[in-house]
């Protein structure tokens, strides 16, 4: 398990560690959010990726856990799927375009 320090301070200075687990199998919870070497909360990916709160027993604020989930979501960035690849087209002068939106 990786696991690296992140500092969040909205109003209090947070120093959390963040355990990855990178087999994660759905299912289960992805991050295990540490404070002073306690477990407080877990984070788990939905279908598009974007981590939600999946336990809190340290009563962590939400609002302080959702800026942990964006930080953990920019060290970690999302995989390209793949499927989502056919709708990227390129022009004559080779610039991306993006694909045509669905009213």
């Amino acid at each position: 398990m990786e696991k690296y320090a992140v500092i969040i301070s909205p109003e209090i200075q947070y120093h959390f560690q963040v355990g990855a687990y990178p087999h994660h199998s759905t299912g289960g919870c992805k991050y295990k959010i540490y404070l002073e070497d306690s477990f407080v909360a877990s984070l788990e990916p939905d279908g598009q990726d974007f981590l939600h709160v999946c336990q809190n027993p340290g009563n962590i604020d939400l609002e302080v856990l959702h800026l942990l989930a964006e930080h953990i979501e920019l060290r970690h960035p999302h995989a390209v799927q793949l499927d989502e690849l056919e709708h990227i087209e390129l022009d004559e002068d080779d610039e991306l375009e993006a694909p045509p939106q669905v009213n």
